[in-house]
């Protein structure tokens, strides 16, 4: 298991909001010194744009994409004739970790051939939000979703790695999820089996408070709703390819029997698995 099986294993718990989506033009001359406290995605309509970003330069032509983390300072200026591109603010967060993309080298310029197909659908989206059209809101969000999805996807696949260095981390607050490796790759494994908060707490060498502290800053969720969620995944699974009983499901995800299985499959989708389809 990689760290990107939990945008997988836990895609109902990501939230994205977009707080902001404009179009700019800035005249030859322009220059800004920012950062931000969110996430702030360009695409480059027109022109080139020169970034600075701790005494590294990159160049943004017309047709890419430029991702910045939030807290990240830097200086943009246009490179001789005017410039102009879209801008949006957003916010990305897994649970209560509204910063999970600092956990990956993802800003930076992001050439268009990367994602063109991506790009033209939220410039569609962008299209129809400015014209008011119906659902245009929700159909913007969902294709940023897309285009920030296949930006993970081609820096998993090693097709795109950022530029710009990651924010540094705030005190007190856990940015690796390098630590907690092995234990989702324990708990992917033996998730037929009891697994609980102490024993993985001494998997990863911490006290079982500090463990579920960690878990949580670094996931967004406690470590009992991690293990919940791929169950319940799992079960979805095992009962859409209608080769297994209840019975045999409630054992193959560690269930005492049945009737446990079923009560926690209902409460997470209002249906008893014996009715899922």
């Amino acid at each position: 298991m990689n760290s990107f099986s939990i945008f997988r294993d836990l895609s109902e718990h990501i939230v994205l909001r977009i707080n902001s989506c404009r179009e700019v033009h800035h005249l030859s001359g322009w220059i800004e010194t920012k950062q931000h406290h969110d996430y702030d995605l360009w695409y480059v309509q027109e022109g080139q744009i020169e970034i600075r970003t701790n005494d590294s330069v990159h160049l943004a032509s017309a047709g890419d994409l430029v991702l910045f983390n939030p807290k990240v300072a830097y200086t943009a200026s246009n490179l001789g004739d005017d410039c102009r591109f879209l801008y949006t603010h957003f916010d990305f967060g897994l649970g209560d970790q509204l910063r999970i993309l600092d956990q990956f080298q993802l800003a930076g310029v992001i050439a268009s051939p990367l994602v063109p197909e991506e790009i033209s659908l939220f410039l569609k989206a962008y299209k129809e939000h400015q014209l008011g059209s119906s659902m245009s809101g929700i159909h913007l969000k969902g294709c940023l979703t897309i285009l920030v999805a296949k930006i993970l996807e081609c820096y998993e696949q090693g097709e795109y790695v950022g530029q710009f260095a990651n924010p540094a981390p705030e005190r007190k607050r856990i940015t690796s999820l390098q630590s907690l490796q092995p234990v989702l790759d324990h708990i992917q494994e033996q998730l037929h089996m009891p697994l609980r908060a102490r024993e993985l707490a001494v998997m990863a060498g911490m006290s079982e408070k500090y463990f579920i502290s960690y878990f949580k800053q670094a996931l967004g969720i406690t470590p009992g709703l991690y293990i919940y969620q791929l169950k319940m995944n799992r079960a979805r699974e095992l009962l859409y390819s209608k080769q297994y009983t209840i019975q045999q499901i409630a054992g193959m995800l560690g269930y005492p029997d049945p009737y446990s299985f079923s009560k926690a499959f209902k409460k997470y989708y209002n249906v008893p698995p014996s009715k899922f389809d």
